[in-house]
């Protein structure tokens, strides 16, 4: 079967669908071939990859249902989309003549049961909007990711995304529900809300972190908790050494507490938020719940961390002032865009994860080697923000001056090949390559060694659930660039 031209596609979505809710506007469409992991050329308005034919905008899930069939019929590729908050090359049309498949109009909050404690939305529900009007009303979602200003809840789970409070809550993944979700066939499935089941293996986690690459999700029902901001206790300290930093959180975890907060900044990190720590690492905790739970849990903490050597106490309003302002939208996006503009001079990230054996010496190891082998770096840093009994993340954040090179060489010269090395070092010590970001195309070439033996049962999914190839490609799983077998199976 020939493959269907621009202007076929464009028809196909029209005429299912209607003329309003399919976009073919040149600018709409160039700016929906990236993410954020391309800023600098995103910046500089250079686009790099296939433009997609089309953006749809779906409003209900039968409208999802006819796109995926149409263009599982027709082998189009489909990038699912909500919030377009993604950073790391998830949302990439990686394939000629793609159609995006934005759920930004699917806003409603279908359901708020407050008996059950539980809240149900359709994909383009705004997290902000959802936690403010929950909290107006005393309860909280309990996910509170840096992106909470833009993402929307159907991205938020398709990326397996955590928020700062998951040391207490835990990531998306422990307040997910029950799910409705469409297949490419447009088989429409649901995952009835209960708190728990033993018939069979949890379905809820093919769907969960997926990244698009199996379905689309269009309802969300989460847990709703009390929100007791009149109870909570924030604290922080500087620490001398990042290691004794990393055994404070340990002893924390192991000891058994629940802070929503436990954050380790080393100090060039700590130098871009707290103009008074020095040459010092940061520690910051922050306990909330009922009173009583709060109370225990700071007394534990303090206890725990003034035992080791040369903590200082900061005072717990500076770190309250500072949490306060510590989200992004779409202001803080646009002033940044502006700086690198004008200065050349770009911040990235890459987050990871290990346990506690190893933390230490991934962070140390890929910071030295950085510095050591690629060129114009400005900072090389990072924090953990994630805690767990066993281990925690690593954020790493570095910036480097864009040196001799046009907007569409920054990536090979620099971003891939700093990724190139934190992958490298949490890979030989047995970590993971990515906490919460999802693998998106930016690391998906990674996939083998970060799965090892268990990838049969990722490869086995995404041959089942998408056999004709047209969810995502290229994330989670890299494309071959091979005529005879596009879709990598």
């Amino acid at each position: 079967m020939a493959a269907l031209t621009r202007e076929q596609i464009v028809a196909g979505l029209t005429e299912r669908l209607g003329a309003d809710q399919v976009i073919t506007d040149e600018t709409v469409l160039k700016e929906s071939s990236i993410d954020r992991y391309r800023k600098f050329e995103q910046c500089h308005e250079v686009y790099t990859q296939p433009i997609p034919a089309a953006v749809v905008y779906v409003k209900s899930t039968e409208d999802v249902q006819k796109v995926l069939k149409f263009a599982n019929e027709n082998k189009i590729n489909v990038v699912p989309r909500t919030g377009h908050s993604a950073i790391e090359g998830g949302l990439e049309t990686a394939l000629e003549n793609s159609i995006v498949v934005d759920g930004s109009t699917m806003n409603k909050v279908l359901k708020v049961d407050k008996y059950n404690m539980q809240v149900t939305c359709q994909c383009g529900v705004p997290l902000q909007d959802l936690d403010d009007m929950l909290r107006e009303q005393g309860y909280t979602t309990g996910h509170s990711p840096q992106s909470k200003p833009l993402a929307q809840m159907g991205g938020l789970v398709a990326t397996r995304s955590i928020g700062q409070f998951s040391t207490l809550y835990g990531g998306i993944e422990d307040m997910v529900v029950g799910l409705e979700v469409v297949f490419p066939n447009g088989e429409i499935c649901r995952i009835k809300n209960v708190p728990r089941r033993a018939a069979g293996p949890d379905i809820r986690h093919i769907v969960i972190g997926n990244e698009g690459a199996l379905c689309y999700i269009t309802e969300v029902t989460v847990k709703m908790f009390k929100y007791q901001p009149e109870n909570n206790i924030y604290m922080g300290y500087t620490i001398p050494s990042m290691k004794d930093g990393f055994d404070a959180l340990r002893a924390v975890m192991a000891e058994g507490y629940k802070p929503s907060i436990a954050r380790l900044y080393d100090a060039a990190d700590a130098s871009l938020h707290f103009d008074w720590s020095g040459d010092q690492n940061v520690l910051i905790f922050m306990a909330e719940g009922p009173a009583g739970v709060t109370k225990a849990t700071a007394e534990g903490i303090e206890k725990i961390v003034s035992g080791f050597d040369g903590v200082k106490v900061v005072d717990p309003k500076i770190i309250e002032k500072w949490f306060m302002g510590l989200n992004w939208g779409a202001e803080q996006i646009a002033e940044e865009r502006e700086e690198i503009l004008a200065t050349n001079n770009i911040g990235i990230t890459t987050e990871v994860s290990g346990c506690w054996d190893c933390i230490y010496e991934i962070y140390d190891n890929a910071c030295k080697r950085i510095m050591n082998e690629v060129p114009d770096m400005t900072l090389m840093g990072g924090h953990s923000s994630h805690s767990y009994i066993n281990g925690t993340n690593m954020y790493f954040v570095y910036y480097y001056n864009v040196v001799d090179c046009a907007p569409e060489e920054e990536i090979t010269k620099y971003h891939n090949q700093i990724n190139r090395i934190i992958c490298e070092e949490v890979i030989k010590h047995g970590g993971s390559i990515v906490h919460h970001h999802g693998l998106g195309k930016a690391r998906a070439h990674c996939v083998w060694d970060e799965y090892g033996t268990s990838f049969y049962m990722l490869d086995t999914l995404k041959k089942a659930f998408d056999p004709n190839g047209i969810m995502n490609m290229g994330t989670l799983i890299p494309i071959k660039h091979d005529a005879e077998n596009p879709w990598n199976f």
